[in-house]
């Protein structure tokens, strides 16, 4: 029983011997590795040596890169001495430095300046005194191709005063008919109204389709008229409003009007308002002169006039003036409509030429009259 015992102790710690043994073995295999790693450089001595390259990393770093100044000189002892590498890089940075955003904003600054020392000029409008010679010299200057014209013709004259209420209902009337009888309903419109003085809102807006229609208004007419009076009466336009709007604000307003366009308001600021530098765009005998005198072989467009009239600025409305005065006199019809909303000119022309035919006939009776004087006189002084 014993012997059973001892011999079972034996075989349960023989295992555990082995696992001791298994365990010193590999222990000592992995010294052995441990010892053969750190022996291998040695080994390798004799072969090419292979250095890093941490020099070859400076030129991508350059932030750790200290420049040294011309004076400072390199120190032997200093083994920390951080020594500048030639490299393409390193040396055209501080050569040429980029000044491109500093280059724009100092052409930007430039560009403010120049405009800023650049005397803009203002213009008054054409009814004050020595306001249109002033355009003039302006326009010759400005453009040499109308100085013929502004030798050729005599200057414009802006001295029509009527209130805008008066001359946007005349402009209303005078729409698409000749002169005369546009003038002829005119005087009729006024006669109804109590004169000129009476032409009222409130005085329109109690006339009645029918009454206007007496007098030779259509009805579209009639309803442009009342539309007229009523934004008035709603306050939605007025006198004073009108007089004080800049030029692109009053072409807003007054092109909600039913029945006056475009063409019907830049006549309005011309003749009436007398405002400077208003350009007709739309209008047929402006762009026709504006093709003669530019040699255009087609007619300009509406959308081409601003940029082929840019020049004219401030005083557009006197040039366009002269390039109504070169279209007739290249056989386009006269602009009746613009002496309706207040140019007197074709008027003005109408009496001279009345007034030069009437000369030529007393000249041409007195010539007449002239031989049988003469022989009368012989025959007077043979008698006595």
């Amino acid at each position: 029983m014993g012997e059973q015992t001892q011999t079972q102790t034996q075989t349960e710690t023989q295992p555990h011997h082995d696992s001791t043994t298994t365990t010193t073995t590999t222990t000592t295999t992995t010294s052995t590795a441990i010892v053969e790693a750190t022996q291998t450089p040695t080994e390798l001595t004799n072969g090419p040596t292979q250095t890093s390259s941490p020099p070859s990393k400076i030129p991508f770093r350059p932030r750790k890169i200290r420049k040294l100044s011309p004076d400072e000189t390199p120190d032997p002892n200093n083994s920390t001495q951080i020594v500048p590498i030639a490299t393409t890089e390193t040396q055209t940075q501080p050569q040429t430095p980029t000044p491109k955003p500093k280059s724009t904003k100092s052409k930007i600054v430039q560009h403010r300046a120049a405009v800023q020392a650049v005397p803009r000029m203002v213009a008054r409008s054409l009814s004050c005194e020595g306001e249109v010679e002033i355009a003039l010299r302006h326009l010759r200057s400005a453009d040499p191709n109308l100085s013929p014209l502004i030798d050729l013709h005599p200057p414009p004259v802006f001295d029509t005063f009527q209130t805008p209420f008066l001359a946007l209902t005349r402009s209303i009337l005078y729409q698409q008919l000749a002169y005369k009888a546009g003038t002829s309903i005119y005087t009729r419109f006024i006669s109804l109204c109590g004169g000129e003085a009476g032409v009222l809102p409130e005085t329109v807006l109690a006339l009645t389709p029918q009454q206007l229609r007496q007098i030779g208004v259509s009805g579209r007419k009639a309803s442009y008229l009342h539309d007229l009076a009523r934004k008035y009466q709603n306050g939605i336009l007025s006198d004073s409003a009108i007089v004080n709007m800049d030029d692109k604000s009053l072409f807003t307003m007054l092109t909600m009007v039913n029945g006056i366009g475009s063409w019907s308001v830049h006549m309005f600021m011309i003749f009436s308002l007398h405002r400077p530098d208003v350009l007709p765009i739309n209008d047929l005998n402006v762009r026709k002169g504006v093709q003669l005198l530019c040699n255009l072989e087609e007619l300009p467009r509406p959308s081409q006039m601003d940029q082929l009239c840019d020049k004219w600025r401030p005083y557009r409305s006197v040039a366009s003036w002269y390039m109504w005065r070169l279209a007739e006199a290249k056989g386009a019809p006269s602009s009746a409509a613009a002496v309706a909303v207040g140019a007197s000119l074709q008027h003005q022309q109408q009496q001279q030429q009345q007034q030069q035919q009437e000369e030529q006939q007393q000249h041409h009776q007195q010539h007449l009259m002239d031989p049988i004087n003469s022989i009368l006189n012989i025959g007077y002084d043979y008698l006595s």
